[in-house]
């Protein structure tokens, strides 16, 4: 009898886990943390209860392997003439992806709710603070930033704003990228200095453009089989 090759059962062992926690997204991102059930998640990731209790110890551990993918997602983004612009396109990008990464969404959705109150949400807050943060020390080195704008400041009020702006589009079924766009719309000529501020991209859009050329014409392809998932969610209710 042939045994299966080490490589082989590894890059198995991690093609599931991959199902099993985009499954979890799918759901946690569907119904919640307090709502979701291991069934589901199993059923949509067509694996086990056995193969998902190898690779996750229960239902809070799977959740914060959810959290902790949105910061192991290496942010996107194009160097751009300014600093300021890459300020800009790192949350227009993320809004963007939000719409095609079912992964990012269930991330997101756990990061904002209270239920599970033994998950550490604070790391993907945190992260994306020091991204933003890095950005602006590096344009106020080169002379982008208004004189009296202090690197950190504007950085927690974009993240915080972000999410608010998140919940709210969802509450109210408004266009996140819209909302987004307006947020720097406001905000960057507070920071920027005019010879910057004019020529600054934020227009709704600017995600799609910064990823895939001006026309902004393609999906983003972050998705893998999540599309399949999601729909079978919601058919599942």
């Amino acid at each position: 009898m042939r045994t299966e090759r080490p490589q082989v059962k590894q890059d198995r062992a991690v093609r599931t886990r991959q199902a099993i926690l985009e499954a979890a997204a799918v759901v946690f991102e569907d119904r919640g943390y307090d709502a979701a059930k291991l069934t589901d998640i199993v059923r949509l990731a067509n694996v086990t209860k056995g193969a998902l209790y190898f690779h996750f110890d229960s239902k809070e551990d799977l959740a914060q392997a959810v959290i902790d993918a949105q910061v192991g997602i290496e942010p996107t983004y194009t160097p751009q003439e300014f600093k300021a612009q890459e300020f800009v396109d790192i949350g227009m990008i993320f809004s963007h992806r939000l719409q095609h990464d079912v992964l990012m969404r269930g991330s997101a959705r756990l990061t904002l709710e209270q239920n599970g109150r033994a998950l550490d949400r604070a790391a993907p807050y945190q992260g994306w603070i020091d991204l933003h943060t890095a950005l602006m020390v590096e344009a106020k080195e080169r002379g982008e930033l208004l004189s009296h704008v202090d690197p950190g400041g504007p950085s927690r009020l974009v993240v915080g704003a972000f999410a608010g702006l998140n919940v709210m589009s969802q509450t109210l079924g408004l266009e996140l990228d819209q909302e987004v766009s307006a947020l720097y719309t406001s905000v960057m000529p507070s920071l920027v200095v005019s010879a910057v501020a004019i020529r600054l991209d934020t227009a709704p859009g600017r995600g799609a453009r910064a990823l895939h050329g001006p026309n902004g014409a393609h999906l983003c392809d972050c998705s893998g089989p999540l599309v399949a998932l999601a729909a079978e969610a919601a058919v599942a209710g």
